[in-house]
């Protein structure tokens, strides 16, 4: 299987991000999750997973989001959900695996079930869009300590468990069980990389 390198997914990113802007915001979220996933696989414990295919993973999982911006250059937050599945039929479009397309709709939040489609009534088919194998899960978990907020930001683990709490314990409890695979990552070795210290509350 070939899992593209960081200079082509670079170009994947510029050839579909509609402005300078959004092509800065979403890749550079990219770069950084890929960031605190490489900080997390130099523990021992993670040795067995496949780091090429954990970076490219990270680097592609928000390429869905460019197909939220409207010609004006205004990202549809409503829809936000939905880049996911934007970003898995983006890859599919131009011919990636289908374990690659995986990363884009298994990312959001701690996972997505079916009954929170149904719940929430999301703007998604219902269907389960749980992170599987432990790369999946590890791009998906890397990715809730960076907001794309303006400015951009770190999460603590502490701060990202009393966010998620809104949608239910079980969303805790799914986190909590990321944390306990995977470890905290060290923000603060992270910082010299963005423009914001971690947060922690």
């Amino acid at each position: 299987m070939h899992i593209p390198g960081p200079d082509e997914i670079r170009a994947l990113h510029e050839e579909h991000a509609p402005t300078a802007e959004a092509f800065a915001s979403v890749h550079r979220h990219c770069e950084i999750v890929w960031s605190v996933a490489a900080h997390l696989l130099a523990s021992p414990h993670l040795a067995h997973l496949d780091a090429e295919l954990v970076r490219a993973g990270c680097l592609l999982h928000d390429i869905g989001v460019y197909r939220l911006y409207d010609a004006d250059g205004r990202l549809d937050h409503v829809n936000y959900i939905r880049h996911g599945l934007l970003g898995q039929e983006l890859l599919e479009s131009v011919g990636l695996p289908a374990v690659l397309c995986r990363f884009c709709s298994h990312h959001t939040g701690v996972g997505v079930t079916r009954q929170d489609v149904v719940r929430q009534n999301l703007p998604v088919p219902p269907a389960d869009y749980l992170a599987e194998t432990p790369e999946e899960r590890l791009v998906m978990y890397a990715d809730k300590f960076h907001s794309k907020s303006r400015p951009d930001r770190f999460l603590s683990p502490d701060a990202y468990a009393a966010r998620v709490r809104r949608f239910g314990e079980e969303k805790v409890t799914a986190f909590q069980a990321l944390r306990d695979e995977f470890g905290d990552p060290d923000l603060t070795r992270l910082t010299p990389d963005v423009s914001r210290p971690p947060v922690t509350g």
